[in-house]
């Protein structure tokens, strides 16, 4: 058995992108509930790298922090000038110190590609290529470096704007990604000029640069659609699309039924558990886990949230952070629920706010229950006991305690603890007046009746007065 080869991967994520319009740096916009750079971060751990550097703007101390939440030990550098890509990848010259095998270069901005494919771009380099570029067959090449091939090897890359008319006919293009020989990369990469209609530092140059020290070059191809890069808002929002199309298959195909797969949206992290249904117009956000048989009806969002198997959801539900189902509860539509353990078996089937809150297994909530968990200043919790029926139009109001198999007439407003299998009432006391109603109905109506006499009399004077 071969042993591990090192690994180092320097992700780029010094570009503004300006085209995105917006105060916030590229990277930091969000597929899937996840950051552009993170999903570059994800992918270069997922495939065996263990030395990490980032190479960054000036002056981003935003996006510092987004490498340090993904990346805690990656090595942070500054690119101070742009000079292009060859340029940004020696910002990280201190970490290109010869004692990894390989080295991988990835862009922030290109978050679909995946581990597979970076691990796929290293195997060459165990074979003693010094170069490996990573290509896809363009349906309109336009723009891009075009790779120019012989005999299975690449012999370099040509950007569109230096390319005569045969390279361009070329379709094979170029993705940017890159992984080179650890013990030649910075040689490789010092010798990167700038004689080009830029005046930069290409890192597909680094093909050639390899070629000239008599070293070997080859390409390996992905699809188009998983190297697709963002520039702008549009282009975000066809690489949310793919994302949502591929996690979309791969819920499917891992035992899930989606009735409207086109309606439906995961967050990058969802899980979702076999024989799970899924029906329409159904959202996840971060943090969220489905087990088993449960079924999420149409409508419903999922944020921070655990469902247990055979649980039910909606429609038209809202689980926040914190909820967390056991098995066989069930949370009806119009129910929002945050920061709250909901025991097995547990009922709440509509028209209800539960947070702060713990339900025990088989209680159930009635319609209007709202647990009032904040005093304008601190949040306080709910404790419903096993088997305890709270009627609906109830208002609970925390801290408070609910004991086992109580008993909580509809309408009440509980403020004090309620012990095990009592029965709490607490609202205005009924009264009764016989023939009240029919009084006032006959008052009123004589009243109204006197009001639209005076009103005519007034408006008879007016018109005999003029």
């Amino acid at each position: 058995m071969q042993p591990a080869r090192t690994c180092l991967a320097i992700v780029l994520a010094a570009g503004e992108g300006t085209r995105m319009k917006s105060a916030r740096p590229k990277v930091l916009h969000e597929v899937a509930g996840r950051s552009l750079l993170g999903h570059a971060l994800a992918a270069v751990t997922a495939a065996g790298a263990d030395a990490l550097a980032v190479v960054i703007g000036p002056d981003r101390p935003d996006v510092a922090a987004e490498v340090k939440k993904h990346a805690p030990h990656a090595a942070v550098f500054i690119q101070t000038e742009r000079k292009g890509t060859a340029h940004a990848v020696l910002a990280a010259r201190d970490s290109l110190t010869g004692n990894h095998d390989d080295v991988l270069v990835a862009f922030a901005d290109t978050p679909l590609v995946r581990p597979e494919t970076f691990s796929d771009l290293r195997q060459p380099l165990r074979a003693g290529v010094a170069v490996v570029a990573l290509g896809f067959e363009a349906r309109d090449p336009t723009g891009y470096g075009r790779f120019v091939t012989q005999a299975g090897e690449l012999q370099a890359i040509v950007e569109h704007k230096d390319a005569d008319e045969a390279t361009r006919a070329i379709t094979l293009c170029n993705a940017g990604l890159m992984a080179l020989d650890g013990r030649q990369a910075l040689s490789i990469l010092d010798a990167i000029g700038s004689d080009n209609a830029q005046n930069e530092f290409y890192l597909t140059d680094a093909v050639a640069v390899a070629r000239a020290q008599g070293l070997k070059a080859v390409a390996r191809v992905a699809p188009e659609a998983e190297v697709q890069g963002v520039n702008d808002r549009a282009q975000l929002a066809a690489v949310e699309a793919d994302f949502q199309r591929r996690k979309r298959l791969e819920v499917m195909l891992a035992g899930a039924t989606l009735f409207a797969p086109e309606t439906v949206f995961f967050s990058h992290d969802t899980v979702v558990g076999r024989d799970v249904v899924i029906e329409p117009n159904v959202v996840f956000g971060k943090g969220v886990r489905i087990a088993d048989n449960a079924v999420i009806h149409a409508f419903s969002h999922l944020e921070g949230a655990s469902v247990g198997p055979s649980a039910s959801i909606g429609p038209y539900a809202r689980l926040r952070p914190g909820a967390e189902l056991a098995k066989g509860a069930r949370v009806g539509n119009f129910v929002e629920i945050k920061a709250a353990t909901i025991g097995e078996g547990a009922k709440i089937n509509h028209l209800t706010y539960i947070g702060d809150a713990e339900i025990g297994a088989n209680a159930n909530i009635g319609a209007g229950t709202i647990t009032c968990n904040y005093d304008g200043f601190f949040k306080a919790k709910t404790i419903v006991g096993e088997g305890a029926f709270i009627g609906s139009n109830s208002a609970l109001v925390a801290p408070v305690t609910i004991g086992a198999g109580a008993y909580i007439g509809s309408g009440s407003v509980i403020t004090r603890d309620v012990k095990p299998d009592a029965l709490a009432v607490a609202r205005g006391r009924q009264m009764e007046r016989e023939g009240w109603a029919a009084a006032f109905r006959a008052a009123a109506q004589a009243r109204k009746s006197q009001a639209i006499g005076d009103l005519r009399g007034i408006s008879f004077t007016v018109r005999h007065s003029t």
